[in-house]
């Protein structure tokens, strides 16, 4: 069942202003604890605060509910502009579900207050319902979160050896000829001492990982370092990652293992499926596509990814969150064929994927945006704020190692494990 509500804080006509701002320093610092939205990327970017509106759906049509929600909102809306980039007027930033079976459905959530910067650019949005907002005066540094203490962990849906065995029944059934490629997911449970603080995790992301996107919505906090679809003037990005080999920590050896990772049939022909699943998603809606031949790697604090950037030129005029609903899921993040590996992952995890592997990001009045996928992240319990939900995936090929898939999985937990690290 599909159901969408959209719930301003007033039933009058919400009225956004954005004006250029003096630069107000680091922009993590200056959000709240509560309500705490962003997407950040060295240093620039957009956080909020504050909720003005938000819609929440759930099931198939989740991407197109929650987008015709915004673009009802954003025709009504009254906006008043004084910089006219990517990311100024209203924004909404926006969190879905892997599966439309999922109870964790979709959200789109639009601030009261957003900060954003640009290439040296700064400017601060206000929305209010009724009247033009004032002015806004630059925010001042929050007070430091406060620390939450030792972490201890217990196994999610499955412990370590049963994912194992889910890793070899999914090679067998890749073998029979059942699917090509699916990627399988594991969890992990998280318990503080005392309630976490998302700002704290979101600086520690930022902080160790800033070539990738950090970003919070809805209690998903984590640093993806997978761009979904960019869209901007119309031009079309989509960073694809698939293959990976975790770092060593020494430069030479790392070197080493990037010629591996660059040689490597198994992962090569998984990056393949990934990034074909692209290209065939975006030709309907550009005019032209560019595919590299070959992909590059990339170099994370923790491990290396086969990655290939796929650009287009926009022709039919979808949104931002219409293309990252045309992508999703990608072969990166469930396999190939797409309707098998789904099958095939519904049937081996053993659980609800909630917001990992689906669309994250955020989009404009005019349909700009930018849409990662949920990776290297932890939902957090609304129920209980000391509890933590950490996720990782494989993709599993017929030349996968379920002891080697293990040890991947554990690699791209780190991330949100270091950033949960008591002081």
């Amino acid at each position: 069942m599909t159901t969408a509500s959209w719930s301003p804080r007033a039933g009058a006509t919400l009225v956004a202003r954005t004006v250029p701002l003096a630069d107000p320093g680091p922009l993590l610092a200056l959000l709240p604890r509560s309500g705490a939205l962003a997407w950040m990327r060295r240093g620039e970017g957009l956080v909020g605060w504050g909720n003005a509106a938000t819609v929440r759906t759930s099931g198939e049509d989740r991407f197109a509910d929650a987008g015709a929600a915004w673009a009802e909102f954003t025709r009504h809306a009254a906006v008043r502009d004084e910089v006219g980039l990517p990311g100024t007027g209203p924004v909404a930033f926006g969190s879905f579900a892997f599966s439309p079976h999922s109870s964790a459905g979709g959200v789109l959530v639009v601030p009261e207050v957003v900060l954003g910067c640009r290439n040296g650019r700064w400017w601060v949005t206000t929305v209010a319902a009724g009247a033009l907002p004032p002015r806004t005066r630059t925010p001042r540094r929050r007070r430091r979160p406060e620390p939450h203490g030792q972490v201890t962990y217990a196994d999610g849906a499955r412990s370590g050896p049963d994912w194992e065995r889910a890793v070899s029944t999914a090679i067998g059934r890749i073998e029979r000829g059942d699917v090509e490629k699916v990627v399988l997911a594991r969890d992990l449970d998280a318990l503080a001492e005392r309630p976490l603080d998302p700002r704290r995790l979101l600086d520690r992301l930022a902080s160790r990982y800033p070539g990738c996107w950090t970003f919070s919505v809805d209690g998903l906090v984590g640093a993806t370092p997978e761009m979904l679809v960019r869209r901007e003037k119309g031009l079309v990005t989509s960073r694809v990652l698939a293959g990976t080999i975790r770092r060593s920590g020494d430069d030479a050896g790392d070197l080493a293992l990037a010629a591996r990772l660059a040689r490597s049939s198994k992962d090569l022909e998984e990056h393949e499926y990934a990034v074909r699943s692209v290209a065939q998603a975006l030709a309907p809606h550009c005019a032209t596509t560019n595919v590299p031949e070959s992909p590059f790697v990339l170099h994370l604090a923790n491990v290396m990814h086969l990655a290939t950037d796929v650009t287009g030129v926009l022709a039919d005029g979808s949104s931002s969150l219409e293309l990252a609903a045309a992508l999703h899921p990608s072969a990166a993040v469930c396999g190939t064929p797409t309707a098998a590996a789904a099958a095939l992952i519904d049937e081996l995890e053993g659980m609800d994927r909630d917001r990992y592997a689906g669309p994250v990001g955020w989009m404009d009045a005019q349909g700009d945006g930018e849409w990662g996928i949920a990776l290297r992240c932890a939902r957090l319990d609304p129920a209980d704020p000391r509890r933590a939900r950490l996720f990782a995936g494989c993709g599993i090929v017929a030349g996968s190692d379920p002891v080697a898939e293990l040890g991947e999985s554990d690699a791209k937990l780190m991330p949100m494990r270091e950033a949960l690290a008591p002081d």
